[in-house]
């Protein structure tokens, strides 16, 4: 099959679906999850549906994420590297999969301390995904080697998204740190991540 998919054109679907990625992640993240800590009960009584997209979306991540491996795959395969990056970010999928059956209780939960109980579950097993995550950033920087800046910032983040994890389970205050664990991840990966999905539509596969 393969053969038969021209390299612009999977650049094309990688980086057209790290958008589709991006959008439903903001969506699921900052307006989902972060509505169900700041007022978990009142969120499930009278959003059900918001919480049903959610949902929905962080699914849409999750399939997406395979498209992307599945892509960037076929378009470095002379890579050695290239197979095992791909799996990396399959496990970071299946992970997240698993996180997500999570989720569906809140509909039913009836006390916010049940809520946020899911909430902590899903986000849980979703941060052991990102490490292997990370793993993939970084091996996918070495993979593709240009734009030289890009994949600088592609390294940083698989780095840091291994250290948030680390340091999450590793260090008792935690959550005194988390707006600069945040900021360490969030930057560089936006900046790599985005600025890699970019390049793909414009340049990548030419």
């Amino acid at each position: 099959m393969s053969s038969t998919i021209h390299p612009r054109t999977l650049a094309l679907i990688a980086g057209s679906s790290y958008w589709v990625i991006f959008f439903a992640a903001v969506f699921a993240n900052f307006f989902v999850l972060e509505a169900l800590i700041n007022d978990p009960l009142p969120t499930v009584q009278q959003s059900s549906g918001m919480i049903s997209a959610g949902i929905m979306a962080f699914m849409i991540t999750a399939v997406f994420d395979v498209i992307v491996a599945w892509a960037l795959y076929e378009l470095f395969k002379e890579n050695a590297l290239s197979l095992l990056s791909s799996l990396f970010r399959i496990i970071h999928a299946t992970i997240m999969g698993v996180a997500i059956f999570a989720l569906p209780a809140i509909m039913n939960a009836t006390s916010a301390e049940a809520v946020l109980q899911q909430v902590e579950t899903f986000n849980t097993i979703w941060l052991i995904g990102l490490f292997f995550f990370g793993v993939h950033l970084i091996l996918l920087a070495t993979i593709i080697g240009r734009p030289k800046w890009i994949t600088v910032f592609l390294a940083i983040a698989g780095i840091m998204y291994m250290l948030d994890t680390a340091a999450h389970f590793s260090l008792g205050n935690y959550n005194d740190y988390t707006s600069i664990f945040l900021a360490l991840v969030a930057i560089p990966s936006i900046l790599g991540e985005m600025s890699f999905a970019v390049w793909l539509l414009l340049k990548g596969g030419k």
